[in-house]
């Protein structure tokens, strides 16, 4: 068994409701997709297109490559299935795995007894066909690999990433309650900003979604962020082919002139982590950052571009009573300041987006850990039009 000249399954993972976008992204690599579902896409490959997958992904948690499928009614069947897997040819005796599972069968009350039997084949087998046994553990910055076992059917896959892509490798400082970024590269996907005119970003935090803009208009990728993959510790790894695709990143990173990414907030602790991490992304030098209140954002005139909101969602009560006033000025200031635009508010509170009173022309689906979310799109006109609905106060639904 060659890993690397072998091709099979690949299996990309992401977080719910953004498998659309990740199609999208992994279409517009050249990939051709199999099938979708709620969390992720397949598509057939080989060890190098993970590698490509990896480096050039915003919106993927991992990229699995399949070694084998079968059919288990228990623990034990699991583990007889992987000793004859010829792990020697995959992980070095001297090396560290680390395993991951998702498991629903009624055999398993934990997921952990599952990844026991996984680890004991894998080091019987190498223990058997070498003398020696690698060590493994929860640290995922080696190799890694994933059991899948659903019913009667199970799989096991080399996870290539190790730790999640969701996390871009730029934020150096979190901030209060920021978007993963793979959430933010999508919530920007889902907009109709074309890349090219002003991105305006009130409210912007730890700027996750301003930074993230600045990357997708320069084609600057995740890869250029992160040196170590789990694909890195499998056998067969060619260190000049990843060079390779690594060196790509960099020659496809464009500069596109008169770009005017704005974010601000009314934080200045908020705008001083964003300039740090907007120069660990390398697009500080693209971003306008501003200390104010959001009514106060300059947003340039006729710039047809988008603005983008993510206030808080208020879950506890006395806090959301607070935020109505807040969203009630957010809507005056879409309104009054933003013409020409298109306005966006993500946003995991339905009940508190109604206080924006504008007709929400599309409403998107996403979570943000568990909450339930809308990303809300609204056309703002620059005239008056008497049969616009965007323009007129709407406090039926959003």
């Amino acid at each position: 068994m060659k890993i690397f000249n072998a091709a099979s399954t690949i299996i990309i993972t992401c977080n719910k409701r953004i498998t659309p976008f990740l199609k999208q992204e992994v279409e517009e690599l050249g990939f051709t997709v199999e099938r979708s579902f709620p969390s992720g896409i397949q598509l057939w490959g080989s060890m190098q297109d993970c590698t490509r997958l990896n480096l050039n992904l915003r919106c993927a948690s991992q990229v699995l490559f399949s070694i084998k499928s079968f059919t288990a009614d228990n623990p034990n069947d699991v583990y007889k299935e992987l000793v004859e897997i010829s792990w020697e040819e995959i992980i070095k005796p001297d090396g560290y795995f680390t395993i991951t599972s998702n498991v629903d069968h009624p055999s398993i009350k934990t997921s952990l007894f599952a990844n026991v039997k996984v680890k004991d084949a894998i080091v019987d087998r190498l223990r058997e066909k070498t003398g020696s046994r690698p060590n493994s553990g929860p640290d995922m910055n080696q190799a890694v690999f994933n059991l899948y076992w659903k019913e009667q059917y199970a799989e096991i896959f080399i996870d290539t990433s190790g730790e999640t892509l969701a996390k871009h490798g730029y934020r150096k400082i979190p901030g209060k309650a920021p978007m993963l970024e793979a959430l933010a590269a999508a919530n920007i996907y889902a907009t109709k900003w074309d890349r090219n005119s002003p991105f305006i970003n009130p409210m912007c935090g730890s700027s996750t979604l301003a930074i993230e803009a600045a990357l997708i208009a320069t084609n600057r990728r995740p890869g250029l962020f992160r040196t170590n993959y789990a694909f890195m510790h499998i056998i067969g790894f060619d260190n000049s082919m990843y060079e390779a695709e690594r060196q790509k990143l960099d020659e496809q990173v464009t500069e596109p002139s008169g770009l005017k990414v704005i974010a601000t907030d009314l934080s200045e602790d908020a705008i001083n982590i964003s300039k740090i991490n907007a120069g660990a992304a390398g697009v500080d030098h693209l971003i306008e950052f501003e200390v104010c209140d959001f009514e106060k954002t300059n947003v340039l005139e006729n710039g047809g571009g988008v603005v983008f909101l993510n206030p808080e969602y208020g879950e506890r009560l006395g806090v959301e009573v607070e935020l109505q006033e807040t969203y009630k000025r957010i809507g005056d200031f879409l309104k009054q300041k933003c013409k020409g635009y298109t306005g966006y508010i993500f946003t995991g509170n339905l009940e508190l987006a109604k206080k924006i009173g504008l007709k929400a022309k599309r409403r998107i689906e996403f979570y943000t850990s568990k909450i339930d979310c809308r990303l809300l799109e609204y056309e703002l006109y620059t005239g008056t039009k008497r049969t616009d609905v965007a323009g007129l106060r709407d406090t039926s639904e959003n």
